[in-house]
């Protein structure tokens, strides 16, 4: 094979490409794996080379012949380097086979000897191109790699455009990267056949796939700025960072790079670094703007939503003539609709902003502290224009901060918080730091862990006062999370600053109960602590945290099956009640949400769910809304609306990672979501994720979820015996943790029917009867019909098909009935496998109906299975008498052999599995004196012949 260059890069460039490229890639694949071409095309940055570069290494060795173009602007004037870069080292090699009159003028355009040009031997120029591909091709498979299009020389694109569009059939298959920007877009992708540089358009051939690359969302930006070890930046300055760069891998790694080198992070409000071979970029057409256009544009880039009329009453008299010329140098992007004032990108905003010297940057926020009509806007421009502490300027940022709250708006108000404490003297009341506290805690509020906990910990390096260093302490727990194991160490230090004060104390303890319950994973515990924090809250008169308690203790009761658990929500719900408690994921509003689920109150507990998730959204609570939309998405899991519960659930995993919150319980309720109503294959990913989150946190509760997810998608996808082992696992757990209510987690049902297909049917009846012990005592009526239609599966096992029939119908009716649709197609599916032997068509029919109104695309799958393996042998005959003496079962087996039945279509008929089928075979053996089937069927002939 013939390689003219390493095409596998640097280590780290394949690993770059599952960062945010996976759906490109994947389109990009199939049409090289089907013999096709491919153009990578976008902006300056965005990563083609780095594609180009490992899906030239991945389809590299499939081809005997690959070659390689890398065309730069300052080499664009050379004709024919392209040309000579493509065939310089191959044209030996089948030199011999080109006419004299093409070899002759193919060799003179790339050594650059004799007279021949492509005006003067043209055609033979072109046919010696096309001959020497089709030679290469000849020989096997060609794949053609050329970078940045753009600046090919003319001469080698008209060639390569020349060929590639008469190569037809030929192995030769091209592999491209040209920089696109979106007024550009059009006019190389829609010339004719994309070939001919006379026609502006690429050298490729007429069925070339083009593949835009775009920017990378936040979280693709983070995992970028990880991957190249600019790790443990605030999720604060990450979002900075996409929205400085627009997306632009390079760009996001440049901004991150000058970060790391900057000795310090800039200040709130303050904008990124912007590197100097960033500020390259667009600083030479900075320079020709006049100099009155370049101050207006450094007031857009200062101001918010910049429009021509803020502009004007920020003093910028010409700013339409200065705007427009800025446009006409490409810094601003028209607006077709709307006065905005836009930067055709925002690094350009952010280069001259970092440009422009610090004075010229305080005298345009001046002006746009009396300009802005927004409150909140004004507060923060005087700011970024006032120097030094002034308690009047501190005033209104606070003041600002507090609108900005109510707002919702919780990240602004963290934001202005801090300059309000920049601008606040050392003898202020309230001092720096408490201003300080506060915008710590709207930064946990607006999911902003990272600068909470940098902030609480710049406080404890200073604070004396008791009530300050608690309130740090806590926010510095609540920044860790799930993972409140790692900050084991703060609780001892935060009660001995509490003292003996009850209201500092209840903070403490409101806290130890969630590590009692995530740490320990003890009910009891974390029940004893929440009641403890309640009653210490209400001696010391802080009502939000006695009702934070109260929802929690009431929380725990529910998910343990705790009999008081209805009268301490009573409780938890009683006046006065406080707004940001009432909707917080962790307050009032949410514990009686989650004892309306466990009670089979769908409709209420999808109407509470939904105002909550309204209201936290209102207020900008980050963290309440991850949280809120996973609820969402299991409460219309459990009214079998599965497409529903996976848009949302695929939602609240987006917004988890987004903000590095909730991670391990969205990506478990996705699992469930997906095996549901998507695809197996990833709910088995989500759960492995779920359980390696759980475990790196040491979140017992969440353990146990996350497995019970993963439980579930192995029954799913159709491995019982994964699904035995996962769910003993979760059994054993939730036994340690002292939760009893089957409803919890409600995956009794699975596990007993996974037993039973795996011959356990002894093990099964105990699950049922154990939960259902539970079940009854709580009225969970949901749970107790799924436990019959497991049970059904257990006694169909033992031989009974007919009461199996009459227990299976019974429970899909009362599945119906409580709204629960998934189960009731699932009780519907185990009723047509049951009755499959008999010639009855529809039964499926049923089944499929269900799970598709339900969308539950997995189990329609099964359903389509089951239908095609559907026996179609009659019933066996009466059962000879040689066979009294065995079990329901085994007669049933052993008849079904005499009939020529497989052991795989044997456990189909019978709806157990294949493992079942031969241990009850091995019974058989033993119980009739046999050694193998075939003494069966011996024993049915001479049944026959007499």
């Amino acid at each position: 094979m013939t390689v003219l260059r390493d095409f596998k890069g640097p280590a780290g460039c394949r690993s770059e490409l599952v960062i945010g490229r996976e759906e490109p890639s994947a389109a990009a694949r199939e049409q090289l794996g089907r013999g096709g071409s491919v153009l990578l095309h976008g902006p300056a940055g965005i990563g083609k080379s780095t594609v180009l570069r490992a899906l030239a290494a991945e389809y590299a060795p499939a081809a005997r012949t690959v070659l390689r173009c890398s065309a730069t602007e300052s080499e664009s004037h050379l004709p024919f380097l392209a040309l000579a870069d493509l065939f310089g080292l191959v044209l030996p090699e089948v030199a011999g086979e080109l006419p004299a009159a093409q070899r002759t003028a193919l060799e003179s355009a790339l050594t650059g000897r004799g007279e021949s040009t492509l005006q003067r031997d043209g055609l033979a120029l072109r046919l010696a191109v096309l001959s020497t591909l089709r030679a290469l091709a000849a020989r096997g498979p060609v794949l053609i790699v050329a970078d940045d299009l753009q600046w090919l020389d003319p001469a080698s694109a008209e060639l390569l455009g020349f060929a590639a569009r008469r190569l037809g059939g030929t192995p030769v298959r091209m592999l491209c990267a040209v920089r696109t920007e979106d007024e550009d877009y059009g006019r190389h992708l829609r010339s004719p056949a994309l070939g001919g540089a006379r026609a502006g358009g690429l050298p490729c051939p007429p069925d070339t796939l083009s593949v835009r690359l775009g920017p990378l969302s936040r979280a693709q930006v983070s995992a970028l700025l990880d991957h190249r070890g600019h790790t443990g930046l605030p999720r604060s300055t990450v979002r900075e960072i996409h929205r400085t760069s627009g997306g632009n891998p390079l760009f996001a790694l440049e901004l991150g790079r000058a970060l790391a080198e900057s000795p310090a992070r800039p200040r709130p409000g303050e904008p990124l670094p912007v590197p100097t071979s960033l500020r390259a970029l667009v600083l030479s057409r900075l320079e020709m703007l006049s100099e009155e256009a370049r101050r207006t544009l450094l007031v857009a880039s200062a101001g918010a939503r910049p429009t021509p009329a803020l502009l004007h009453a920020a003093g910028r008299e010409n700013a339409e003539a200065e705007c427009a010329q800025a446009a006409r140098l490409g810094l601003l992007a028209t607006e077709p609709e709307g006065p905005a004032v836009r930067f055709a990108h925002p690094l350009i905003s952010a280069a001259l902003y970092a440009e422009a010297p610090a004075g010229e940057r305080r005298a345009a926020h001046a002006a746009l502290s009396t300009a802005a009509s927004d409150p909140i806007e004004r507060a923060r421009h005087l700011a970024l224009s006032t120097t030094g502490t002034d308690p009047g300027v501190a005033a209104r940022l606070a003041g600002a901060a507090a609108l900005a709250r109510d707002r919702g708006a919780p990240s602004v108000a963290a934001s202005l918080g801090l300059l309000a404490a920049r601008h606040t003297p050392a003898d202020g009341e309230p001092g720096p730091d408490e201003r300080r506290l506060l915008a710590a805690e709207d930064a946990i509020t607006a999911g902003e862990v990272d600068l909470a906990r940098d902030i609480a910990r710049d406080v404890l390096t200073r604070a004396t006062v008791p009530a300050q260093r608690v309130r740090a302490w806590m926010v510095v727990i609540e920044a860790a999370g799930q993972a409140l194991g790692e900050v084991d160490a703060v609780f001892p230090q935060a009660l001995a600053d509490a003292g003996d004060d009850p209201g500092l104390l209840a903070l403490v303890h409101y806290q130890l109960a969630w590590r009692g319950l995530v740490v320990e994973g003890d009910f009891g515990v974390a029940r004893e602590e929440a009641a403890h924090a309640a009653e210490l809250a209400a001696r010391g008169g802080d009502r939000r945290t006695e009702l934070m308690a109260l929802a929690f203790r009431a929380s725990t009761e529910t998910l343990m099956g705790h009999p008081d658990a209805p009268s301490t929500i009573g409780r938890a719900m009683k006046e006065p009640q406080d707004p940001y408690v009432a909707c917080h994921h962790n307050g009032v509003g949410a514990a009686r949400y989650r004892w309306l689920l466990m009670s089979d109150r769908l409709t209420e507990a999808r109407a509470t769910i939904t105002a909550l998730l309204r209201e936290v959204r209102r207020r900008g609570m980050v963290e309440s809304e991850v949280h809120f939309l996973r609820l969402l998405a299991e409460t219309e899991l459990r009214a079998g609306h599965c497409g529903r519960a996976l848009d949302l659930a695929r939602e609240s995993l987006r917004l988890a990672r987004d903000t590095g919150i909730g991670e391990g319980a969205s990506a478990m309720l996705a699992c469930f979501a997906e095996a549901s109503g998507g695809d197996t294959g990833r709910a088995l990913a989500l759960a492995g994720e779920a359980v390696r989150l759980a475990e790196e946190d040491g979140d017992q509760m969440y353990l146990s979820r996350a497995l019970a997810a993963l439980g579930y998608a192995q029954f799913v996808s159709g491995d019982a015996q994964a699904a035995v082992a996962t769910l003993r696992r979760v059994r054993e757990l939730e036994t340690g943790l002292g939760i009893t209510d089957p409803a919890r987690g409600r995956w009794h049902g699975d596990l007993a029917e996974a037993l039973v297909l795996v011959g356990e049917p002894g093990e099964a009846q105990q699950v049922v009867d154990t939960a259902r012990e539970h079940a009854l005592r709580l009225g969970r009526e949901s749970v107790l019909a799924v436990l019959d239609r497991a049970e059904a599966l257990v006694v169909a096992a033992r031989g009974d098909t007919e009461a199996a029939a009459v227990r299976l119908a019974s429970a899909q009716d009362r599945l119906a009935g409580l709204g629960n649709g998934l189960e009731e197609a699932r009780a519907a599916f185990a009723l047509a496998r049951l009755r499959a032997p008999r010639p009855d068509p529809t039964s499926f029919d049923e089944a499929a109906r269900l799970f598709r109104r339900c969308r539950a695309l997995p189990w329609l799958r099964r359903v389509d299975a089951a239908a095609l393996a559907r026996p179609a042998q009659p019933e066996p005959e009466v059962v000879p008498a040689v066979l009294d003496g065995l079990a329901a079962m085994e007669r049933q087996v052993a008849a079904l052999v005499m009939e020529g039945a497989t052991n795989r279509e044997i456990a189909a008929r019978l709806f157990i599995s294949v493992k079942t089928v031969e241990a009850t075979l091995t019974r058989v053996y033993r119980k009739l004196g046999i050694r193998s089937r075939v003494d069966i069927v011996r024993l049915a002939a001479g049944r026959r012949a007499k």
